[in-house]
């Protein structure tokens, strides 16, 4: 494996679920995407990998699977998430680079990757790991940052922005911060042995004066109704994806591995004082206090 990789957006050390979810007024927002949630997920299964699990706002929406793994690159995110959901065999707290997913192929059966992709300054590249660990015809549920929403078609075309939101390249309008054209997303998916399901388009009300204004829950209702739209156009901020992967990816050589290291991509790791060490390159990846430590070195 290469020893370069894009950057990384670290949330680490940031008060962001206090911030932007408990204190932002953003009740609406995830209440919205919950409904999306509920309709794109399958009914239950094995194994699920939460990317950009954060401090595990949307975890406890997939209790249908016998485990979910929270994978997170900061440390302390996954700590508040331990603190919220707790210590079982039901969490695998992890915390690692999306560009080398410290799985081995085919472990997981779902994904989810919400309002992650968003950070992603090579984001087919984080998409074909994902496509890696899942096994043939799992369910990928992708949520992304749409550039073509009417608010960007208004300022383009009144003036008040300088970025053409018609045209399909990713537009990274603030550091590590990108929005996305909706068939760019679909083609990468679909390059990458994804057959897109289902779109459901989210947030048509997500403006400060009708949250103000309309109760929340009305808001919801009008919301959870105008998603379907999202099969025929996708103007809104916040576009999601079902995806089921197409066809087998090779496993490793050991079928009952988890984990693998992402410095060489070795299946076989030994644990042993609180570490799990590669017997391929002999990196030594630590775990502390329940979570599992794979970020670059």
């Amino acid at each position: 494996m290469t020893d370069e990789r894009p950057p990384i957006c670290d949330y680490e050390g940031s008060d962001y679920q206090t911030t932007f979810w408990d204190q932002g007024e953003r009740e609406y927002e995830d209440r919205v995407e919950q409904v999306a949630l509920d309709r794109l997920l399958p009914p239950g299964g094995d194994r699920l990998l939460e990317v950009g699990a954060g401090a595990g706002r949307n975890t406890p929406r997939y209790q249908n699977f016998n485990q979910i793994v929270l994978l997170d690159y900061s440390y302390t995110q996954l700590q508040k998430a331990q603190e919220r959901l707790g210590k079982s065999k039901d969490y695998v707290y992890v915390a690692g680079d999306v560009y080398r997913l410290p799985f081995v192929t085919g472990s997981f059966d779902c994904a989810t990757m919400i309002r992650t992709l968003h950070h992603m300054s090579d984001a087919p590249a984080a998409l074909g790991q994902i496509r890696r660990i899942l096994q043939e015809n799992g369910v990928f549920i992708l949520e992304y940052a749409n550039k073509r929403n009417l608010k960007s078609i208004g300022r383009y075309l009144l003036g008040r922005q300088d970025w053409n939101p018609f045209s399909p390249q990713p537009i990274e309008f603030a550091e590590l911060h990108f929005d996305f054209h909706p068939r760019t997303v679909r083609k990468w998916l679909r390059e990458l042995d994804f057959r897109v399901e289902r779109q459901l388009t989210v947030s048509h009300f997500r403006l400060d004066m009708l949250k103000r204004t309309l109760p929340t829950s009305l808001l919801v209702f009008l919301d959870s109704i105008a998603q379907h739209t999202g099969r025929w156009w996708q103007l809104t901020p916040s576009v999601f994806l079902r995806n089921t992967a197409v066809g087998s990816r090779t496993p490793g050589e050991k079928p009952d591995a988890f984990f693998q290291c992402p410095k060489c991509g070795e299946s076989d790791l030994k644990e042993k004082e609180n570490q799990l060490k590669c017997t391929g390159c002999g990196q030594a990846w630590p775990i502390q206090d329940g979570i599992y430590d794979f970020r670059a070195k």
